[in-house]
Parts: C-alpha cells; sequence; structure tokens
C-alpha cells in the first residue's frame, strides 16, 4: 500500500494537470465500500496539501475534487446497499470480513442519520456506513445531506492538514513555529474525538 501511494504522489507531481482527477478518484476509492479497505486515500489527500503549499496545485480546484470522490464515493456505496440489501453480506470483502460490515450497522442503528456525518472521519467506519445506511434504507435526502457536509469538512480538512504539515517542515520555520503548528495540529485531533466522543458516545 505505501508503494502504491509514493507512486500515486510521483504521479500528481510530475502531472499537474491531471492531478485534480486523481485527487477525485482517490477520494472516491477511499469512500467507496469495496475499494476503502484496499485504497491509501487519506495518505495521498495529505500528500495534496503538500503540493498546494508548493503551489503545484489550485487549493480551491484540489478540495472541490476530493469533496466530489467523497460524495460520490458514499452515494455509490449507499445505492449497493440499498439495491442489494441482505445479499451485502455474501459480496466481497465482506464475505471475508463481515465484522467490519456488522459495527457499520451497529453503528448506523444506534446514530441514524448522525453516523453518515461522523462516520466520514473515522476510518474503519467511512465506506461501511453509507452502505450499511443503504441496507436499513436511510431516507434519501438526509443521507445526500450528511453525505455532501461530510465531503466538503473531510477533504479540505486533509488538505489543511499536508499544507501545515509540509509548512512545519520547511526550512523557512523555526524550530518555535514548528513545534506551535504540531502541537496545534495534534490538539485540534484530540479536541475533534473527545468531542465526536461526547456528542455521539462512541465506544
Amino acid at each position: 500500500m505505501d508503494n502504491l501511494s509514493h507512486l500515486i504522489i510521483a504521479y500528481i507531481t510530475a502531472h499537474p494537470d491531471v492531478a485534480i482527477f486523481v485527487i477525485g478518484a482517490t477520494a472516491f476509492g477511499e469512500s467507496f465500500a469495496f475499494l476503502s479497505l484496499l485504497f491509501p486515500g487519506t495518505t495521498i489527500l495529505i500528500a495534496a496539501g503538500a503540493l498546494v503549499k508548493a503551489h503545484a496545485l489550485d487549493p480551491v480546484s484540489a478540495a472541490a475534487a476530493g469533496s466530489a470522490g467523497a460524495v460520490l464515493g458514499d452515494a455509490i456505496s449507499f445505492w449497493i446497499g440499498r439495491r442489494f440489501g441482505g445479499a451485502v453480506p455474501n459480496l466481497w470483502p465482506f464475505r471475508r470480513h463481515p465484522d467490519a460490515l456488522e459495527k457499520g450497522i451497529a453503528f448506523f442503528r444506534r446514530y441514524g442519520w448522525a453516523s453518515v456525518f461522523i462516520g466520514r472521519f473515522f476510518g474503519p467506519l467511512r465506506a461501511i456506513v453509507p452502505l450499511a445506511a443503504g441496507m436499513m434504507e436511510m431516507p434519501t435526502v438526509p443521507f445526500y445531506v450528511a453525505n455532501c457536509l461530510s465531503a466538503i469538512v473531510w477533504a479540505p480538512a486533509l488538505l489543511l492538514s499536508g499544507f501545515l504539515l509540509s509548512s512545519a517542515a520547511s526550512s523557512g520555520w523555526d524550530i518555535e513555529d514548528k513545534l506551535f503548528v504540531i502541537a496545534l495540529a495534534a490538539a485540534a485531533v484530540i479536541a475533534a474525538v473527545y468531542w465526536a466522543r461526547r456528542l455521539f458516545q462512541v465506544r
């Protein structure tokens, strides 16, 4: 998986004219239930943030492409869940990893539409919850509201994290600046996880 990440990042760097399409495809793969277990999308999107810092990518286009790919991946997963329902556990990869689907279904049953939003930010749940939502016949409009809102936060957040990490690593920053950015990023992650646990009581 690390080799795949390096290849895709190298391709984006060498071909900035098609980078937006690659970022969209990356976000799609990270969000689509049948690819997410194999796709290093998070790593690639963070690396793309470093390319934004290097002025190799337009930040607005990159964020839009990442958000659109994420929305599409969840939407297709949702459609598959509605279309195939009880047959999904017999499909690859869930017939080999039934626990992943069971956890997604349990999470959705407990938190309903909110699980679609918050699940985007938890790797093991990101692509499973939309599939579970379709299987549980969640109404379409609330699903798409949660899907779109989470995507337009998730993709830019990953790009921003890559931008900040790249900035912290640049030679123009002194050690105090680097430590401040790293501490700020760590605090943001801890606060987000704490907020999610309190609001949704994730155990």
